[in-house]
């Protein structure tokens, strides 16, 4: 049947401005078990968040119309999005950046450029983490 999901593929919501970008998130991830949804600038992001309510947020911070923690905000006041894994993917690497993204409420953290390699297995990892409550642990033993 055309248009519907799979119920064993998770819903994932990509926002990212950067089309290259984008595209390469969207060619590692293609063959994982995700259903992929994307959205260019914040405003669409968070219109389909609230909307799809997708299982995985891959969301770049700095975007046009509304920024991710903005975003990140706005999602966390709502309880229907109080099960959807919110991972910031940036290029915004200064130091105290990570630890400033999980303190904001992200689920996770992953800079740019990312590894393709190691991609899907940190998606799982930040989701199993959100799911048991742990804290989240370094990312250097992927």
């Amino acid at each position: 049947m055309k248009g519907k999901v799979n119920a064993l593929k998770k819903k994932l919501l990509i926002i990212e401005d950067n089309r290259d970008s984008l595209e390469l998130l969207i060619k590692v991830l293609r063959n994982q078990p995700y259903h992929l949804i994307e959205a260019t600038d914040g405003e669409e992001g968070l219109k389909k968040a609230i909307g799809e309510l997708p299982d995985v947020i891959l969301m770049d911070i700095s975007l046009p119309k509304m920024g991710g923690y903005d975003i990140l905000k706005e999602l966390k006041k709502r309880e229907d999005c109080s099960h959807i894994t919110i991972i910031a993917v940036t290029a915004h690497a200064m130091k105290g950046e990570r630890e400033r993204a999980l303190e904001a409420g992200f689920d996770g953290y992953i800079s740019k450029p990312i590894d393709v390699h190691k991609l899907p297995n940190q998606i799982e990892y930040f989701i199993k983490n959100k799911k048991s409550g742990k804290q989240l642990d370094d990312l250097e033993s992927f």
